[in-house]
């Protein structure tokens, strides 16, 4: 469904889109005469293949560099998060061995840190809330939980979604609301397209400033909504929907198969000592008895 539904939004914009590169290509060259198509397609493809690095041969960009530290710091968070945009890359190999490296052991150590700080989280921001409610006030605990995870959701959207969009919307000149908006979901989903990425711009102001706090803010995000999604998995009813697809185990026939085993284990054992005596005996000296004569 998801395939069919991209497919005829998107490509009537493809399609749009390789028309107009198409004459505005001929139209290049009808004004250029001296440049043949070969050598523009070259050139094309040496830039797009820069750009492809992060790179870009347009006079206004020179200045920002993707490989400082402050970039460095976002490429590395975005690498941790596996968010991964994939606007800048590494460029040598030695660049890609560490990547490799670096990511294979700090994903699962971020993974780790993650895990535990959500679960310290969760006591003060869920579970000791809702008990609360539940004990001073005397509401139902499902009924609690079910609003405070509804209102934490809120919070969350508002605090990560809604006034970050309007922020990114006036710092970056050329994104309007649902711009930022989508960049935000695609981001703390570690989603991570690449199609939107802030601080790129050319006449950005405090760029190093910039990045640092797009960092702590996809860090901060992302545990945001692992706290709300742990929120949403302890409700009771999520929990019976859960339950739907475990694998249900029979005990009495858990305990019958146990019980056949120790059995079959109990006469295997016990053949093997038979047969062991049997050996011991056959292995005896024939001996035969004679009865005692009397002298008469």
């Amino acid at each position: 469904f998801g395939a069919v539904v991209f497919s005829s939004v998107e490509l009537p914009y493809e399609d749009l889109l390789r028309q107009e590169l198409g004459k505005l290509k001929q139209r290049f060259l009808e004004e250029h005469a001296c440049l043949s198509e070969q050598q523009l397609e070259q050139f094309l493809l040496r830039v797009l293949e820069a750009s492809n690095y992060g790179v870009s041969v347009l006079s206004n960009a020179s200045g920002n560099w993707n490989w400082d530290f402050t970039s460095s710091l976002f490429f590395a968070s975005t690498v941790l998060s596996t968010t991964g945009y994939g606007h800048t890359v590494p460029l040598s190999d030695g660049g890609k061995a560490f990547c490799i490296i670096y990511s294979v052991i700090g994903i699962p150590f971020t993974l780790l840190f993650l895990t535990a700080v959500v679960q310290r989280i969760i006591v003060y921001v869920t579970r000791r809330p809702v008990l609360y409610f539940h004990i001073r006030w005397g509401f139902s605990k499902q009924v609690v939980a079910i609003i405070h995870a509804v209102v934490l959701g809120f919070i969350t959207v508002s605090c990560f979604f809604f006034i970050p969009a309007a922020i990114f919307s006036v710092l970056e000149d050329d994104w309007n609301f649902l711009e930022s908006f989508y960049f935000c979901f695609i981001s703390l989903s570690t989603i991570g397209l690449g199609d939107y990425v802030p601080g790129e711009g050319y006449n950005q102001k405090f760029r190093e400033l910039y990045k640092i706090g797009i960092t702590c803010y996809l860090l901060l995000g992302l545990i945001a909504m692992l706290v709300v999604l742990e929120t949403f998995c302890e409700l009771h009813e999520l929990k019976k929907f859960r339950k739907l697809f475990y694998v249900k185990k029979d005990k009495e026939e858990d305990q019958v198969h146990i019980m056949e085993h120790d059995q079959l284990s109990f006469s295997s054992i016990s053949d093997q000592a038979t047969s062991m005596k049997e050996d011991q005996k056959a292995n005896e000296p024939f001996v035969t008895s004679q009865s005692p004569t009397s002298n008469d």
